[in-house]
């Protein structure tokens, strides 16, 4: 593996120019003004690749932002690998909280500074470079093809229609993604498992305006009360989620696996320090590391009422807002809670308010066999790079996209992500390293010669 790490050596100047010219773009996917920066974003990505070596890329419309195509065909091949990834990013507010710009990358401290310098954007990188030198040199001896799609940070919502579409175009023996974490940079891991997402926005309606607060308080219910009160019913005291039938169809951890989970180095008292908490909670009988890759959970993700502008306003809001997920766990069907979610809630509401729930997106859980061949070939691969052999850890994040294309494209993924804790993706102050960077190219390319042998 000398080779290619004398070649990013020699070339991590150019990377790294791509990369920054990549991140550059603010490409935003939740909000409709960066819609020409996902174009932009969108058309440098089918650049860069063309330049890396793929025999034709595209950028294909559907029917929210496009997705670009690009694949290299090598005669005579019998398999395919097929590389996902997403090129928008996470608004970068609150812009007071960064240190630097978020759409003008930096490297301080070894490290990336800047929106998408990790997700996704520098994970992308790594498998084009990985592909770029394996093409350069003679090397790839199978199929490969890329997608890259402009709207993962909002559920994906159009990538499934234009995976039914072009199921033809889409045909591939594995498939390979760069958008997941490992435990550590000294404890390298790939993900086998992630949990699915249900997320909904609500709203209360009290009175048709808004009401003086001594003329009406204590006759009229208050939206924002209200709304409290019904969240506050979601999850018990022992930290399980009420809404009748949630629970059906989860699977009950293994003494193996929790054995195996129990086996992952892991600080708590670290772990609360590192977020600037001085207590851990969650579901009963089951540790951190279970409750948050391997069971469900319920968050409040925004609030919204009345009046929130400097000093006082003395009203009863007319209404009152909340987005919530629930992320879920393999066998729970997105679609199912979410109906579950909706009816629980309507039946919890006084009458003295009207409610709305409205389901934003959503999808279902994954898992990986490690007995999987593609797998050990990754685990390999892993080993080569970062002298360790990795764990093999569920995540307790959500790629909504991965159940997809097992359900339409009949192929496993592999999840082989370089991303740490401490890369604050969503965050201020998003970061990648560089040192993982390098190895990421380096155990790319050891997956694609590993996948040969297997």
């Amino acid at each position: 593996m000398n080779d290619i790490r004398t070649y990013i050596s020699e070339n991590e100047s150019r990377f790294l120019d791509e990369l920054f010219s990549l991140i550059r773009i603010p490409s935003i996917s939740a909000r409709p003004e960066h819609r020409a920066d996902i174009d932009r974003c969108a058309t440098r990505w089918r650049e860069l690749l063309l330049a890396a070596g793929a025999d034709h890329a595209e950028v294909m419309p559907t029917e929210g932002h496009p997705i670009v195509y690009a694949e290299k065909r090598v005669p005579g091949a019998a398999r395919t690998v097929l590389v996902y990834a997403h090129y928008d990013v996470m608004p970068a507010e609150p812009l007071a909280l960064w240190t630097s710009a978020p759409f003008e990358p930096e490297i301080r401290e070894g490290r990336i500074w800047a929106r998408g310098a990790d997700d996704d954007k520098g994970q992308a990188m790594i498998q084009v470079k990985a592909f770029e030198y394996l093409v350069r040199h003679g090397l790839l001896k199978h199929n490969v093809k890329f997608i890259f799609e402009g709207e993962e940070e909002i559920g994906s919502p159009s990538l499934s229609a234009y995976l039914e579409r072009h199921r033809d175009l889409l045909q591939a023996d594995i498939i390979l993604v760069s958008d997941t974490s490992m435990l550590g940079a000294d404890l390298p891991s790939l993900t086998t498992g992630l949990r699915g997402l249900a997320y909904w926005e609500i709203e209360v309606t009290g009175p048709n305006r808004d009401l003086h607060s001594g003329h009406f308080g204590g006759a009229v219910a208050n939206p924002a009360n209200i709304l409290c009160e019904i969240l506050a019913k979601i999850v018990g005291p022992d930290g399980r989620i009420t809404v009748p039938g949630f629970y059906d169809d989860v699977e009950e951890l293994s003494d193996e696996e929790r054995a195996m989970i129990a086996s992952i180095p892991f600080d708590e008292e670290s772990y609360k320090a590192a977020i600037g908490v001085r207590a851990l909670r969650g579901e009963k009988g089951y540790s951190t590391l279970e409750r948050n890759a391997c069971r469900p959970s319920f968050d409040i993700c925004g609030l919204w009422s009345g009046y929130t502008g400097e000093g006082a306003k003395t009203v009863i809001p007319s209404k009152a807002f909340a987005k919530v997920s629930c992320r879920l766990v393999p066998h729970q069907r997105h679609a199912q809670i979410s109906e579950l979610m909706a009816h629980y809630l309507e039946s919890i509401a006084p009458e003295s308010v009207k409610l709305k729930v409205t389901p934003l997106h959503g999808g279902d859980g994954y898992v990986c066999p490690i007995t999987l061949p593609a797998y050990r070939a990754a685990e390999r691969s892993f080993e080569e790079a970062f002298g360790k052999r990795p764990l093999a850890v569920r995540r307790g994040g959500s790629i909504p996209i991965v159940s997809d294309f097992e359900r339409v494209l009949g192929v496993k993924t592999i999840l082989m992500g370089f991303g740490l804790e401490s890369d604050a993706i969503h965050s201020p102050n998003e970061n990648f390293r560089l040192d993982i960077f390098r190895k990421g190219i380096v155990a790319v390319t050891a997956f694609h010669r590993n996948y040969d042998e297997v």
